[in-house]
């Protein structure tokens, strides 16, 4: 008779340890709260220049790209490039953080510089890392990766343009 009551107890234990994995509030569910929503387009504004563009939001790329020409390497650690003219057409001096080896969607592995540039993305105002590409033959001029949204956002694919940025254009944060 014992064994059999300890088979129930055992099927009695095991039931409320799976009821109480599915009633307790899951930490990922909470720490998703503190994120802020996001479109798979959105509007983005690159400091301290003051320029709106779109932006497509990728998490399937891990690091951001912005669209340039006339890159040209300038001392050890710099690079010199043009905005382009859909980004505003200005020319920028900024140090090089890496060099990064990148298989671009035609196929071949290209070696791209890779910058920090301050940008605003809803309410947020911070910096991150991007590379320099032509991008002239896609439909957005910035490419948002995975490692830019770490921690700060998620991503709602069935939505675009939720989140204009609202920082102010001055140059401090």
């Amino acid at each position: 008779m014992e064994p059999k009551l300890f088979h129930k107890k055992s099927q009695y234990v095991i039931f409320c340890c799976v009821l109480l994995f599915f009633l307790l509030p899951r930490q990922d569910t909470a720490y998703a709260e503190d994120k802020i929503a996001i479109g798979s387009v959105e509007d983005v504004m690159l400091l301290p220049w003051g320029i709106t563009l779109k932006a497509r939001i990728d998490t399937g790329a891990a690091i951001s790209s912005l669209d340039v020409c006339e890159i040209t390497r300038k001392e050890k650690n710099e690079v010199e490039f043009r905005l382009s003219k859909r980004t505003g057409g200005f020319q920028v001096r900024l140090p090089v953080k890496a060099w990064k080896k990148i298989r671009s969607p035609e196929g071949p592995i290209e070696r791209r510089p890779i910058v920090e540039l301050e940008i605003c993305l809803g309410p947020k105002r911070f910096r991150t890392e991007v590379t320099l590409n032509d991008r002239s033959h896609m439909d957005y001029p910035l490419l948002i990766g995975r490692k830019t949204l770490e921690g700060k956002f998620v991503v709602d694919v069935s939505r675009s343009c939720t989140s204009p940025p609202s920082c102010s254009k001055d140059l401090s944060p």
